[in-house]
Order: structure tokens, then C-alpha cells, then sequence
């Protein structure tokens, strides 16, 4: 049930930090480990795996997403200066081929910078939902994405279905 006023995005985040009823020996049954590691210490993806769903999107997994948000950030940026740099070179070909393999390669670094600012958006679009702690969650449904598609796709904004149907629809469009 959807509490007034609340999106539904937040009000599936607000239902995913409620505490379960769970008993010990329904917690002992379910099999799911644990995960300890000492204070300040960054979770590896192991441990993301073996964290209890009830663990969803807690601090420590929101700071894992942000640290490799962040990192990817970076690569993009330094990747985005290589492209630059390599924009801004001119040079003078006496040959036909030669020039023409420069204009190629030319296009593809303009590709190539374009595809890496699209990624930046997204990267700096999941930092932000980082922030507002709706990271993790699908922007249609507001179900939870889910720890092995955000470790693929880090800027995920939808769960595998929703994303499976964009996908069908999009093929149906393009096919005709």
C-alpha cells in the first residue's frame, strides 16, 4: 500500500528498510551469510552477493556504488582527454589512403567522445540518485534493480524486465 504523497519509487524504498518479522530460526533457515567486515572498510562484490536482501541499498552498499561510480567517472574523464588530444592533432598527408585512414579515425574519436559523454550523464544521473538514496531502485516499477545487474551496469535505471520489455518493444518498432 502506497503511504499519500509518496511516489511509489520512495515508497518501495521506505518498505525495503522496514524491519522484517523474520525469527531467528526463519533467519537460520534461509541460509543467507552474513557479511562482517571491519568499520570503514569497503565491501568487495563478493560480499555485495552474499548480503540478505534486507541489506538492500544500506549505507555501505550506496558507498561501494559511489566509490565505483566514481572510478568509472574518472576513466571516462581521462579517456575524454586521450580523445581530445588526439582531436586536435592535425596533420598533413601527401597520400590519398593515408588521409583517408586519418578521417576515419578522426570520425571514430568523434563517436568515441560523443558515446563518453552519454556515459558521464548517466554516471553523474546515478551519483545523484546515490545522494537521494534512490539509487538501486527502478525508475518505472520501483522495485529493487537487483546487486548483479548494478554490478554489470552500475548506471542501471530499471530491473531486468522492465528493461527486457523496452528492449521487445523497441525491436518490434525498428523491425518495421
Amino acid at each position: 500500500m502506497q503511504e499519500k504523497g509518496k511516489s511509489p519509487k520512495k515508497a518501495a524504498a521506505a518498505a525495503s528498510n522496514t524491519p522484517t518479522t523474520k525469527t531467528k530460526a526463519a533467519r537460520a533457515a534461509s541460509k543467507v551469510k552474513q557479511v562482517t567486515r571491519a568499520p570503514g572498510a569497503l565491501l568487495t562484490e563478493d560480499d555485495l552477493r552474499e548480503m540478505s536482501e534486507d541489506d538492500y541499498m544500506n549505507d555501505a552498499q550506496l558507498e561501494f556504488f559511489r566509490t565505483r561510480l566514481l572510478q568509472m567517472r574518472e576513466e571516462v574523464l581521462q579517456r575524454e582527454l586521450e580523445v581530445k588530444e588526439r582531436l586536435h592533432e592535425r596533420e598533413v598527408f601527401a597520400d590519398p589512403a593515408d588521409r583517408a585512414t586519418a578521417e576515419e579515425e578522426h570520425w571514430l574519436d568523434l563517436r568515441l567522445r560523443e558515446r563518453e559523454s552519454l556515459l558521464l550523464k548517466k554516471i553523474d544521473d546515478a551519483l545523484r540518485r546515490i545522494e537521494g538514496k534512490d539509487y538501486g531502485y527502478c525508475e518505472k516499477t520501483g522495485d529493487p534493480i537487483g546487486i548483479p545487474r548494478l554490478l554489470a551496469r552500475p548506471t542501471a535505471t530499471v530491473c531486468v524486465d522492465i528493461k527486457g520489455q523496452d528492449e521487445r518493444v523497441e525491436a518490434q518498432f525498428r523491425d518495421r
